[in-house]
């Protein structure tokens, strides 16, 4: 019998208050006027992958590294990878060229610093590379990154690339490799199955059954994906938010942890670095805009 196929495990290290979907409420000024619960919400996801001995990717904030630097040798000391998620939770499409290249230079000197290893993944806040900005995909690659996990293949209000390859490729003239997060085509739909929001949304039989599609029919590996604060039903509550705002936010977080729990148990995880470099993945060769289309759903 074959070994079961190792997916990628990662976490976007973030606080509940830097939250794209709060940008509007909650400025970067204020940020440090909230309670910070992500060391603590960190530390509950390092124990719960120790006891399941997982090791998994940690995209982290810079400016939670610069105020948390004990939090970054935990992630790193404890065998996880450590890689970049920008220095302030700025979205790629609000960035110009220059302005993208200082952020992902400067969360990467940082980070390494600090760690004292080599960061290889980025992954843009809010999935926030797409058609209109792929030559951010050149400065990651220009400033010495080896892969990004930045595009979603699905249609949204906030990110998605829908026409974009739904697996790993070679992207910037072949020097960098884009790992988009996993969704599952059904019915000729692209449909998210790989983390967050859609995690607590759908009922955890169907993401069980979305991500064994991945790895059994289409024999691939899974990118799954979380933040702390999704684990951490007692976070403050944020006032004076849309109604689609609140839903998606604290819908289900007090199932969060539960679910993962189940999931570490169902599936076998790694590190990006470990599953998708050097790895025998198949990746298209087609760009990534030159992908065969499909209907998407959100």
């Amino acid at each position: 019998m074959a070994s079961p196929i190792v997916n990628a495990m990662s976490v976007d290290v973030e606080d509940y208050f830097q939250v794209s979907a709060f940008e509007n409420r909650i400025s970067r000024s204020d940020w440090y006027q909230h309670e910070s619960r992500v060391r603590a919400n960190v530390e509950r996801i390092l124990d719960l992958f120790d006891q399941h001995r997982v090791k998994a990717t940690f995209f982290t904030l810079g400016c939670l590294a610069e105020q948390y630097p004990e939090m970054v040798l935990d992630i790193v000391n404890q065998g996880h990878e450590l890689a970049s998620h920008g220095w302030d939770h700025r979205r790629v499409t609000s960035l110009t060229p220059d302005e993208f290249r200082q952020d992902i230079a400067r969360s990467k000197s940082l980070l390494e610093d600090i760690s004292a290893t080599a960061v290889k993944g980025y992954r843009a806040p809010s999935y926030s590379i797409g058609e209109s900005n792929l030559w951010a995909l050149d400065v990651l690659a220009d400033e010495g990154y080896q892969y990004s996990s930045s595009i979603v293949p699905i249609k949204h209000d906030h990110y998605g690339m829908p026409g974009a390859s739904r697996f790993s490729h070679r992207v910037a003239g072949g020097r960098l490799l884009e790992i988009p997060i996993t969704t599952t085509s059904l019915m000729n739909r692209n449909i998210n199955c790989g983390g967050g929001g859609w995690f607590r949304l759908f009922p955890y039989a169907f993401s069980k059954w979305a991500l064994s599609k991945v790895n059994t029919q289409e024999e691939q590996p899974c990118i799954f994906y979380f933040h702390p604060w999704e684990i951490d039903p007692a976070q403050p509550v944020i006032d004076n938010v849309s109604a689609r705002t609140r839903f998606r936010h604290y819908l289900n977080l007090n199932r969060m942890y539960g679910r993962l729990d189940s999931l570490l148990n169902d599936f076998e995880w790694g590190r990006m670095d470990e599953v998708f470099l050097g790895a025998s993945v198949l990746e298209p060769t087609t760009d990534p805009l030159l992908a065969p289309k499909t209907e998407v759903i959100y």
